[in-house]
């Protein structure tokens, strides 16, 4: 159903079972996929909507990256399916950068967080309260930020990894760990998430002994790196990989 004071642009394309809200503006070259809730006062443009997502009052999605180099090239929003935007969430879209802001799939993103233009949002991913993502961040899936999170331009946050409340994210964030702390620091292993995730407890222990060897022994990252190498356990070649890709470096815990 869409609600008669709605206001869609001619350009959008609305699939069957969508809800639209009073008041909300559906504007230029938009798609929104079957069966998705749009509440009232909403306003989404350029961007694509997968199925089944549900984007609470007040959002703004897609509007002009706030970039002072964007030119008014034509780029756009995408989200997965089954994804949550609460209440009050700006999404911006891409730059000609990259071209595009890329949402996953069943994400939530909770009210008053900012998704900035660039940035890759995996699947699963959650991000708290009055979070603010800056242009070109990457997210892997299934990491979890808690609220009034900052994260620096270009920063990467591994998979599975958990960013305590309040922190500020100046470096990369390695896969399945936990950090906090202005500047951000390791604090462990998301051990709890791994188990949720029904990972074994064998290729736990392997995370734990790589987590040891790369932060906790008097070897240098490089030389870590090099005894891991030949590991057989995807979670620590998920960890080395990334490692070994990381552009602004990696977080580290505290020393001392």
């Amino acid at each position: 159903m869409i609600h008669q004071t709605a206001v869609i642009d001619k350009s959008a394309v609305i699939e069957d079972a969508v809800e639209i809200g009073p008041y909300s503006v559906i504007g230029p070259e938009t798609i929104i996929k079957s069966g998705t809730k749009i509440h009232g006062q909403s306003v989404i443009e350029y961007s694509e909507v997968g199925a089944n997502c549900e984007i609470f009052n007040f959002s703004s999605i897609g509007k002009r990256p706030q970039d002072l180099k964007y030119q008014g090239e034509k780029t756009k929003v995408i989200i997965g399916d089954g994804t949550t935007i609460r209440e009050s969430v700006t999404l911006n879209r891409g730059t000609a950068a990259a071209g595009q802001t890329v949402l996953g799939k069943n994400c939530l993103i909770m009210a008053c967080a900012h998704i900035a233009h660039d940035c890759i949002i995996g699947n699963n991913v959650i991000i708290g309260y009055s979070t603010g993502i800056a242009g070109h961040v990457e997210i892997d899936d299934s990491a979890i930020l808690s609220s009034g999170i900052g994260v620096h331009q270009f920063c990467k946050i591994g998979k599975s990894a958990i960013i305590g409340a309040g922190s500020m994210v100046n470096m990369d964030i390695i896969p399945y760990v936990t950090a906090h702390g202005d500047r951000v620091v390791l604090a462990g292993l998301n051990l709890i998430g791994l188990k949720r995730k029904k990972v074994k407890l064998s290729e736990i222990e392997d995370i734990k002994d790589a987590y040891r060897i790369l932060f906790m022994s008097k070897l240098t990252l490089e030389d870590a790196l090099v005894k891991l190498k030949d590991s057989p356990s995807q979670y620590v070649k998920d960890m080395i990989l990334f490692i070994e890709n990381s552009q602004r470096g990696v977080a580290r815990p505290k020393q001392g």
